[in-house]
């Protein structure tokens, strides 16, 4: 039974929670990771569980974090905590990784680390330590870890899986940590009658009456902490005919005052030592000492708050509970609070960032030495990797700043760090602080920028591309390079919002473009000029400028600061005007880039791109693995974006049931979010399921609707593919005519093999009476191309339409070959459909029996790939954000299934998609 006082060998009411959490170190042991979050009230008893699994945890080592209210600003307060005991193993990760930790820990200098980076880092650390033994990492009060910290621990909870690592947060229940909402959690509830009867009888002093006691375990909810706190500080006679607090007061702050009940019976230097102590976050004694020193407090002023049990002061200040810490805090004077931030401000070997964090917090009105030093703080935050930190250190520094121009300058700045933050509120409030300071044009220009780009982030609303646009054109006379890139900006806003959007739409920000002056000439200013002519002059009268900024990418393999963004556009680009082979390179080229800059958000997008270009191709199995890196990248990074390259995975496959699942619930978020842009390839997506599974009818509405926009950005020329075949096979030959004089537009005017094919095939469904050899032209066109897939339907149209005009013999040819291809593709609607048009030609397609190689999963494949590419488990755990214990575990299971002892063995175990992408 899970029974005794508090610190005894168990827990009243507990048994659940610790079986829970015994059973997590029975996991752990036998080398499987294991996530909690503990939820609950303050005081509810989350600390107690944690400390009851530390000392359940025999042969493990035990790592403990606790979150600080005052420390919440302070970038990777938190993990300096958790990693101090292991940074002795730095030099066993790879050189990036270990990088990004040493800059975060101040122990070396260079660019500010890719958060994932540091992510990845702590995760490969942890791991390694839990090689010796296993390892439990307990954080308390995770509502008060700072932003960076919290982030980085979220993205280790959710990649752990093959390491001996246990990792549990306890949070408040009414905290909002986005970060921690992912993961498993445990909802620590208030204990019945009997167990709260059975703690407050070890709180009581004395007997009491049955019916007061009662009506105090009412009066706690179950809470054990204000079964036990409660009591303390009063007299049996307030027990027993005064006890109890209104009861309109939230038990929290009831408890609070419970505790300062306590502290005002305390002489007035111990209540300064306790806010001192209270102040002051990382737990220092001497420290603290030096700082009472400094207010005239003496030594003796510790004991009466030690023999009260309120305060520890052992190797490090702790409290008895958070709460009595939060109390000290809130009852303090403005004036008490800084003359303590002032003392311990003054210590001479504090660290710089918390000694201006301290005289910041002291100071009772401008001081523009404080804000400086803020201003400081702020570039070494941001050099680490704390953009929250940064952003809280410069709108400091902007309320002490006492000139007021410089006041809009920092003001700004700090806007702009809250904005990357992610902080779009207290961004927008800087802004109005700004504009309350003297403005010259260039500086309400960056204001009209920052309220758009606020705009744009927090809410991907329509009015986004307006603001960008008005912004761009008050920054035209004041800096064209600058005005140049918000237009890209308007672009991206308006391409997203895409169909959704309002006035203006591309159009506008492209006739704002032909007007705005021009800039140096380079690969930015082809992007933005071929889309301003693709919205202003047309589509054939964009093509030579777009293909100028196609090859320009194609031939430079640069990696500027914003050449991932600009390898989106290009690669977009190349298949918009029909270029295979300009796509694919591009598009693999800004996966490269975006991996190798720690672009990571822009990974999503590149790997998109890359992922349609490749099933197109018919490397099915490669765009499956990268499938499950896109479906990684964005669980590691908090994407929203949506996963178009599974879209089009889905589709086709030809799995009915999962593909409109996925279809569905995709439309959906897109539509509620305003991503026009994803309802196209949405609406593309189930289009192709659909024609591919042979239900034509079905299929004309969503093609219509992906080729409403004949010149939205993406490929509305796509779904005018898919609404010619159901258009014809649906017997709707108007619509299907109107949509095939819409495609030729684009593929006549291109004139590539891609277009020429396409074309030749959609006009041959037409049937105009030159059928055969428009299907041969293109076979002939699409066979030059790497677009497999295309070849596949078409093979498979042609031999449709030979059988249907009694050429059965003609018409197994192509059927089979289309068989195959999809076969092989794993296409698998249309490979039914191409098997029962076989059928109808007296012929037995083929089934090909399912080898072991195809059990293996999308991520196991990949895995696979890059352990046959020679890359070590560190650098496939570091291209798919796991451990390299984990990929370990991963290719234990390939090795199995595939049959093979070693890493030697497996390009040849491999399907052969798979061995074609590796180089020889």
């Amino acid at each position: 039974m899970y029974g005794g006082e508090p610190g005894g060998p168990g827990l009243y009411g507990r048994r659940s929670e610790c079986d829970r959490l015994e059973g997590m170190l029975a996991e752990i042991r036998t080398g499987r990771s294991q996530v909690l979050v503990l939820r609950g009230d303050a005081g509810i008893g989350k600390t107690a569980l944690l400390d009851h699994m530390a000392g359940q945890a025999s042969g493990c080592r035990v790592a403990r974090v606790t979150g600080v209210e005052s420390e919440m600003e302070l970038a990777f307060a938190g993990l300096h905590q958790l990693c101090a005991p292991f940074l002795d193993r730095l030099d066993r990760l790879p050189a990036p990784q270990r990088d990004a930790l040493g800059m975060v820990f101040g122990l070396q200098e260079g660019n500010p680390p890719d958060p994932f980076f540091i992510g990845l880092a702590v995760l490969g650390l942890l791991s390694d330590a839990a090689e010796e033994r296993p390892l439990v990492c307990l954080v308390d009060d995770a509502q008060w870890l700072d932003q960076a910290s919290a982030h980085t621990l979220a993205f280790v909870a959710r990649r752990l899986l093959a390491d001996s690592v246990a990792l549990v947060f306890a949070t408040r229940e009414s905290a909002d940590e986005p970060a921690l909402r992912q993961l498993p959690d445990l909802r620590v509830k208030g204990l019945g009658d009997v167990d709260a009867h059975a703690v407050l009888r070890v709180a009581l002093r004395s007997p009491l009456d049955p019916a007061v006691l009662d009506g105090i375990v009412a009066e706690a909810r179950g809470n054990p902490l204000a079964l036990l706190e409660l009591p303390r500080g009063r007299t049996p006679a307030e027990i027993a005919f005064g006890f109890g607090l209104p009861s309109t007061m939230p038990l929290a702050s009831r408890m609070e005052h419970g505790f300062l009940r306590q502290l005002q019976a305390l002489p007035p230097e111990t209540r300064k030592l306790l806010l001192l102590a209270a102040v002051e976050p990382v737990g220092d004694v001497i420290l603290l000492w030096e700082a009472a020193e400094r207010l005239g407090i003496g030594a003796d002023a510790a004991t009466p708050a030690e023999a009260a049990g309120l305060i520890d002061l052992g190797s490090r200040v702790r409290f008895r509970h958070p709460l009595l810490r939060s109390a000290v805090f809130h009852a303090a004077e403005v004036g008490e609070l800084q003359e303590v931030h002032a003392a311990l401000g003054a210590a001479p070997d504090l660290d710089p960032d918390r000694r201006a964090w301290h005289r910041a917090q002291a100071s009772p009105g401008p001081d523009e030495e404080i804000a400086t030093e803020l201003d400081r703080s702020a570039d070494r935050a941001r050099s680490r990797g704390g953009l929250a930190a940064a952003a809280t250190f410069l709108e400091r520094a902007a309320t002490l700043t006492p000139d007021p121009a410089r006041r809009v300058t920092r003001a700004l700045a700090a806007a702009q760090a809250k904005l990357q933050a992610g902080e779009f509120d207290t961004a927008s409030e800087l802004l109005v602080t700004a504009e309350s300071g003297p403005l010259d044009d260039l500086l309400r220009a960056r204001i009209a920028l920052l309220r758009a780009q606020i705009a744009f982030a927090a809410e991907r609303t329509d009015e986004a591309p307006q603001l960008l646009l008005s912004a761009a054109a008050r920054l035209e006379p004041l800096d064209v390079g600058l005005a140049r890139e918000t237009y890209l900006d308007a672009f991206s806003a308006a391409t997203f919002v895409g169909r959704l959007t309002g006035d203006p739409g591309l159009r506008e920000v492209a006739q704002a473009v032909r007007r705005a002056p021009t800039h140096q000439v380079g690969k930015r200013e082809l992007i933005l000029d071929g889309l301003a002519a693709l919205y202003t002059d047309g589509y054939a009268a964009a093509i030579p400028i777009r293909r100028r900024a196609v090859q320009a990418f194609h031939s430079n393999d640069g990696s500027g600061a914003d050449e991932p963004r600009l390898l989106w556009f290009a690669a977009i680009a190349a298949a918009n005007i029909w270029d295979d082979e300009g796509w694919n390179v591009l598009s693999t080229r800004h996966v490269r880039v975006a991996r190798g800059t720690g672009a990571l958000s822009e990974l999503p997008l590149a790997l998109n791109s890359q992922i349609v270009a490749l099933l197109l191709s018919g490397e099915q199995a490669i765009a499956a693995a990268l499938v499950e890196e896109e479906r990684a990248v964005r669980e590691a990074t908090g994407s929203n974006i949506a996963s178009y390259g599974a879209l089009v995975h889905a589709a086709l496959q030809g799995r009915e049931i999962p593909a409109c699942e996925l279809i569905d619930a995709t439309v959906k978020e897109v539509v509620q979010r305003g991503e026009g842009i994803g309802a196209m390839n949405a609406y593309w997506a189930s289009a192709l399921l659909l024609n591919g599974l042979g239900r034509y009818e079905e299929a004309l509405a969503p093609a219509r609707k992906a080729s409403e926009y004949p010149l939205e950005l993406g490929m509305p020329a796509w779904g005018l593919i898919e609404l010619i075949e159901a258009a014809v096979r649906s017997g709707d030959n108007r619509v299907a005519r109107d949509a095939f004089e819409r495609l030729s537009e684009t593929t006549g005017a291109t004139g590539t093999d891609w277009a020429l094919g396409m074309e030749s095939r959609s006009r041959a469904l037409l049937d105009t009476g030159d059928a055969d050899e428009l299907y041969r032209q293109a076979i002939d066109h699409l066979g030059r191309t790497r677009v497999k897939v295309e070849l596949a339907r078409t093979h498979l149209l042609y031999g449709e339409w030979l059988r249907r005009d009694g050429r059965r013999i003609d018409a197994r040819g192509h059927l089979r070959a289309a068989h195959d291809q999809f076969s092989a593709m794993g296409a698998e609607g249309f490979a039914e459909r191409a098997r029962r048009e076989l059928a109808a030609t007296g012929e037995t397609a083929r089934t090909r029996a399912p080898d072991a190689r195809e059990k293996l999963t999308a991520q196991e494949t990949e895995i696979a790939r890059l352990a046959a590419l020679g890359r070590t488990n560190q650098e496939i755990g570091a291209q798919l954000f796991i451990s390299p214990r984990t990929v370990e575990w991963h290719l234990r299971k390939v090795f199995m299934k595939l049959g093979v002892s070693s890493r030697k063995e497996l390009y040849d175990a491999l399907p052969g998609e798979v061995r074609i992408s590796i180089p020889g």
